[in-house]
């Protein structure tokens, strides 16, 4: 894996993040929009940042329909895609806000972050059960290349994982990688990520604005754009938890706060997908005149995505798409 080195929601303003081994959590909140909010600090920690060339694997534990792989695989496939350049706001716009973090660090023969959608591994038969722990989704996320990649472990919303619900939507974090998973030595790490389906668990706390939230103000949920709550709630902690680990991605990049429970590009930004958002408002947004579902990016083979904002280190303040 290429590195960048330099020497080595939805609840009202409440931040719940959680960090065990360098695994960075990202709760989702509903909080103060960057309007209300003080300026944020970002430090960069000297350690490294992805760049390259990363394969995004995606491993699906549990019970999937084919159209519902589709969603996030198409959004994977659209932080690459060339075809969407007149197309916009894009899902490969979002992407490019997280280049200001690395043009901060001034770095010779290190090439720019490209992501493309890389191998989909199906574990339809729950082969570690239904009730997960951190070390298991770890386990799961070993399942996929390691070298050059980042390993997604999505679980459906039959699957109980350790904190779901309680203070987490998803997670990401780094672990040891092995020789079948062709690293390069046997201390080098790899990334993972791993999302939950709050579908039928916690819609309210982890597929706001597309669900009536858990408390806080109660405006009516927006139509979710690929009419799939749990699904495109699941996108959006995707989002966010990809912006972290490029960003991030051993614990020692940029963020704000302590180490073990970290601000990062996306989650210091919660709760904010257009401008003027406040607490219980998602902000100003597009809105698809035949459906009536609410977005903010294009993606590849027509889709519609809810993007978080990201937060800019040149500016210390959340941007949303234009």
């Amino acid at each position: 894996m290429a590195f960048f080195v330099s020497s080595h929601f939805v609840l009202p303003v409440l931040v719940l993040l959680i960090s065990i081994n360098r695994l960075s959590s990202a709760a989702r909140v509903l909080s103060v929009s960057d309007q209300t909010q003080g300026p944020l600090l970002f430090q960069y920690h000297n350690g490294p940042l992805l760049t390259g060339r990363i394969s995004v694997n995606l491993i699906w534990y549990g019970k999937f329909r084919p159209s519902q792989r589709a969603i996030v695989s198409d959004f994977i496939a659209s932080f690459s895609s060339r075809k969407l350049a007149t197309a916009q706001p894009s899902v490969a716009t979002w992407w490019k806000a997280t280049e200001k973090y690395f043009n901060l660090v001034k770095q010779k023969r290190a090439s720019p972050l490209l992501l493309s959608l890389g191998t989909q591994i199906l574990d339809e038969k729950y082969s570690l059960g239904r009730s997960l722990s951190d070390k298991q989704i770890v386990k799961l996320a070993s399942k996929g290349g390691q070298k050059d990649a980042i390993n997604v472990v999505l679980t459906s919303s039959d699957v109980a994982v350790e904190g779901f619900c309680l203070n987490k939507c998803g997670t990401h974090g780094s672990a040891l990688g092995s020789k079948s998973g062709n690293m390069k030595s046997k201390n080098s790490r790899f990334a993972y990520i791993w999302v939950g389906n709050s579908e039928t668990q916690c819609p309210g706390y982890c597929a706001w604005p597309f669900h009536q939230p858990i408390y806080g103000p109660q405006n009516p949920p927006l139509v979710a754009p690929n009419n799939d709550v749990g699904l495109d709630g699941m996108v959006i902690n995707l989002a966010s938890l990809l912006a972290g680990t490029a960003t991030n991605p051993f614990g020692n990049g940029y963020f704000q706060g302590p180490k073990e429970a970290p601000l990062e590009a996306a989650s210091a930004c919660p709760g904010i997908y257009g401008k003027g958002a406040y607490p219980g408002y998602a902000g100003e947004l597009l809105v698809d005149s035949a459906t009536g579902a609410s977005y903010n990016a294009r993606g590849v083979n027509g889709r519609k995505y809810l993007l978080p904002a990201l937060f800019d280190p040149s500016t210390s303040t959340c941007s949303t798409l234009p």
